[in-house]
């Protein structure tokens, strides 16, 4: 008898969306939509900020949100999210370190249903080889321009850290493009430093975003919404510079 209750029993319960997430959600999309980034990059700014911040467990609710949309009702769509939510974290690993990213992919992998999974592996043939070292190096110099030189310099007492920005943070993360392009790179890498209340890193990538062809404008709103995700999960922002304080470094 308790086998056959067992059997019959209510399905498990669908996961929720709490409406204080959905209204922020909903927010941060409407405000993107008024800028030249497009519709597939406000949840990229979610994210980063989300899990830059104090809250990467809320990746599940932000998966859950942009699944529940009428687009995106099919596998192949949703497997194609997926990759560009977990290119995104695999980025933010650079910037903020593996434990957040990792609560994060886990918190998704637990509402996802099986068919949406993906399985690809985008860095299984990586190697820390001379066209990764150049691959690195040129997208570095895209953010950094004329600058690349004096920021490099900054490091040449203490090299493993020069190494792993050229090898590792730009080599083997930041440049690669299997998956998000270069705009969404920069905004994951700003939005990641930002939601930090790091000053001078914030500087050099608000400016990385304008050399790379984000306009002031654009930077400005995106700005505003990491300051209104820090304000729903109570981080502080008191040191970041204002996009009108870095345009003339541009």
């Amino acid at each position: 008898m308790d086998e056959n209750i067992k059997a019959t029993g209510p399905a498990p319960t669908a996961p929720t969306i709490r409406a204080d997430v959905a209204a922020l959600f909903q927010d941060i999309e409407q405000t993107l939509a008024s800028t030249t980034l497009g519709d597939q990059r406000w949840y990229l700014l979610a994210l980063a900020a989300l899990v830059g911040g104090t809250e990467p467990e809320l990746a599940a609710q932000l998966y859950l949100y942009i699944i529940n949309k009428p687009g995106y009702q099919q596998s192949p769509v949703r497997q194609a999210l997926i990759r560009r939510l977990r290119e995104a974290l695999v980025k933010l690993v650079s910037i903020i370190g593996v434990c957040k990213p990792l609560s994060a992919i886990i918190s998704i992998m637990k509402v996802e249903r099986p068919q949406d999974r993906d399985y690809s592996f985008t860095r299984a043939d990586w190697k820390n080889d001379a066209a990764n070292h150049e691959r690195g190096m040129s997208w570095l110099r895209q953010i950094y321009t004329h600058n690349t030189d004096s920021t490099l310099a900054l490091f040449d007492a203490h090299q493993d850290f020069r190494w792993i920005s050229t090898e590792i943070t730009y080599g083997l993360y930041l440049s690669d493009r299997q998956v998000l392009d270069d705009l969404d790179t920069e905004l994951v890498v700003l939005v990641g430093i930002t939601i930090q209340n790091l000053r001078l890193e914030t500087h050099w990538h608000i400016r990385g975003a304008r050399r790379i062809g984000m306009s002031s404008a654009d930077v400005g709103i995106v700005m505003e919404c990491v300051t209104r995700v820090g304000g729903f999960m109570g981080t502080r922002l008191d040191r970041i510079p204002s996009v009108e304080e870095v345009e003339g470094d541009v």
